[in-house]
């Protein structure tokens, strides 16, 4: 059982940065693929960035729409995956989640088998 928390959504403008963060729970954090999803008001719920777990090489996937603008890194030894957000646009404003799974490398959000409560990014124009 994993439990996650995120933190540090909040109101920024255009142009503006923003870094979340996820805590988990549990000792196997290491062996979790960690991803963020967003949600947009009356949107389904999508995929922005993935990292692998624990290895030897560091492997990151970026949905088009974010790529170049956010950074996704864990920091296993603090249980903590974060998403660096920079050059926010307003379409960018949405409910982030982080979510952690043991299927692989993968995008869809059935493939992940928890998630955080949510926090709230809204960007301003």
């Amino acid at each position: 059982q994993v439990q996650l928390v995120e933190s540090g959504g909040g109101l920024v403008q255009a142009g503006g940065s923003l870094r979340l963060s996820c805590a988990a729970s549990g000792r196997t954090f290491s062996s979790y693929t960690m991803a963020w999803f967003r949600q947009a008001p009356g949107k389904e719920r999508e995929f922005a960035a993935y990292i692998n777990r624990n290895g030897a090489i560091t492997i990151t996937r970026y949905a088009d729409s974010v790529k170049g603008r956010f950074t996704i890194a864990r920091d296993n030894a603090k249980n903590t995956v974060y998403l660096q957000m920079n050059s926010l646009k307003p379409e960018d404003t949405a409910v982030y989640y982080c979510a952690a799974g043991m299927q692989g490398l993968r995008i869809g959000v059935r493939e992940y088998d928890y998630w955080g409560q949510g926090t709230q990014v809204t960007v301003s124009s």
